[in-house]
């Protein structure tokens, strides 16, 4: 995918790497993440080993955020920490496009909008929402606007999940981002109070907050198809595939159970992206249709 150059002052970023401020879970158990997260917690269960039950638990503390830190972190410039390496320009030029693309919509929508900030951190890091943690993979926290990065994870996805390419990392990012048009929308706000009101239905209507980001990210590809090259598409359904519930769950060796999902099956992961991708409309990405 052929990113554009960004400017580093039209872009919220904060640095977290290196400055040994990182927060751990306190006796290896949950921390606390907003609604909106894409915490992927079949991927900590079954790739890294994280115990699921500590990071759910976690997410049922979501409304028990904590003060993020402020500041850049390690004394580093936008410019610098965009710039420190490829996977971390890449993040920032896929940033700088999702703002360019989805804040015109918000103005012709008549609905105020705020720019997300992107995150880096390593291994361990804090959040408005509690501890990150590497094994969580890339997440939304909803009360301090940041998609949190451990860059690292890219690296996890095309080694040890077979989900590698530009397009599979930018798609990724469009989904967190996707994460962070719900909650300016009023969608995470929703569905929280459907969660608490309908607790057996926490996890199904989790699928579909998940699989709504999916369909946004594919928008964002669709509104610049200039941008893409070939095989782009191919590796976007590809990564859908490989970090959908059921692949994870059967490349562990268990059996996949549907209600134990937080994200969707793969082929419900490739369904909503392939509609972003054929409409290029946000309009479309109505997963809670049938529920009204």
């Amino acid at each position: 995918m052929r990113l554009k150059d960004f400017n580093p002052g039209n872009i919220r970023v904060e640095d977290q790497r290196g400055t040994g401020g990182g927060m751990r879970f306190p006796g290896g158990g949950g921390g606390k993440l907003g609604c909106g997260s894409i915490v992927i917690v079949l991927i900590g269960a079954l790739v890294f080993g994280v115990d699921p039950a500590q990071m759910l638990g976690g997410l049922q503390q979501m409304d028990q955020s904590v003060p993020a830190p402020s500041g850049q972190g390690a004394g580093r410039t936008t410019e610098e920490s965009c710039t420190a390496d490829p996977l971390s320009r890449e993040s920032c030029a896929a940033l700088a496009s999702l703002n360019q693309t989805w804040e015109p919509q918000f103005r012709t929508a008549n609905i105020a909008f705020k720019q997300p900030k992107l995150v880096f951190y390593a291994q361990s890091g804090q959040s408005g929402c509690g501890a990150a943690q590497s094994a969580m993979g890339p997440f939304y926290c909803p009360p301090d606007h940041g998609i949190y990065i451990d860059t690292d994870f890219y690296r996890e996805m095309e080694q040890r999940m077979g989900a590698g390419g530009d397009f599979a990392r930018a798609y990724v990012m469009a989904h967190e981002y996707g994460h962070h048009i719900q909650n300016l929308v009023g969608m995470s706000d929703q569905v929280r109070s459907l969660q608490q009101q309908n607790p057996a239905q926490a996890n199904a209507l989790s699928v579909r907050l998940e699989l709504q980001a999916d369909c946004y990210a594919g928008v964002w590809a669709a509104k610049n198809a200039d941008l893409i090259e070939a095989g782009d598409i191919e590796e976007g359904m590809r990564a859908a595939h490989q970090i959908g519930d059921d692949t994870l769950m059967r490349n562990a060796g268990r059996r996949p159970v549907e209600a134990a999902f937080t994200h969707g099956s793969s082929a419900q992961r490739k369904q909503w992206l392939q509609k972003g991708l054929e409409t290029g409309d946000e309009d479309q990405c109505d997963t809670f249709a049938d529920l009204r």
